[in-house]
């Protein structure tokens, strides 16, 4: 499942799935995720899951990085158990002071808005990683005729709650920030909260996201 595990500087290591990035791989990713996060192993500062790969940064003063190989190489992972993950509505308003990108999605997807939208709001979304700023999800896969390009040149400001395409992939934005993603939407939805400590991420790795599509009054109106 792991094909190697690496170091990642004095105190930190990866662990390596391959290169591909589906949901079968990112799947694996998780799996470890979850079971190193619930047996609360000693040592172990942080994990990071991303597409295909697993950053576990550890505590050089309680372990080591043959310490922690040894660990990652005997635990059991059970193959057949499902992911624990939560199914999210995301409501996302995409008129046009929200849709910044649609224009440029239009002629680079030889595609009517109308039918970019119905292809966005048909599928589920699964959650492969969370990054690049607090609780920002990166969630797939997108339909085939809605994959484009990054923005040639990036924004310095994309507002928070924007949701944003690019190849397979979409993302939220929890806060201002600058990116390079096509900009569709925007949610009203609290997807980062800092005053839960435990737990500030709306979405994790795993969830399955349901985006609807709302009308501006709706978004106006919406509370949590």
């Amino acid at each position: 499942m792991i094909k190697n595990i690496l170091n990642l500087g004095d105190a930190a290591l990866y662990c390596d799935f391959g290169d591909d990035v589906n949901k079968e791989i990112n799947s694996k990713v998780i799996k470890y995720f979850q079971t190193l996060k619930n047996e609360k192993i000693e040592g172990i500062n942080n994990l990071t899951p991303s597409y295909n790969k697993l950053i576990i940064s550890f505590d050089l003063k309680k372990t080591n990085f043959k310490k922690m190989c040894k660990i990652i190489e005997n635990i059991s992972i059970n193959e057949k158990d499902s992911l624990s993950s939560n199914r999210i509505e995301i409501p996302v308003c995409c008129e046009e002071n929200f849709s910044l990108d649609i224009s440029r999605l239009e002629k680079k997807l030889k595609l009517g808005r109308d039918k970019i939208f119905d292809n966005f709001f048909s599928k589920e979304y699964f959650c492969y990683m969370t990054g690049f700023i607090a609780g920002m999800p990166f969630v797939g896969d997108l339909h085939n005729n809605l994959r484009a390009e990054r923005l040639e040149t990036p924004r310095v400001k994309v507002p928070k709650g924007s949701i944003g395409i690019t190849e397979q992939f979409a993302n939220v934005y929890t806060f201002e920030s600058p990116g390079g993603w096509n900009i569709i939407g925007n949610t009203p939805k609290k997807i980062f909260n800092n005053k839960k400590e435990l737990q500030p991420n709306l979405i994790n790795p795993g969830d399955i996201i349901i985006f609807k599509n709302i009308d501006l009054k709706e978004y106006n109106d919406y509370s949590e």
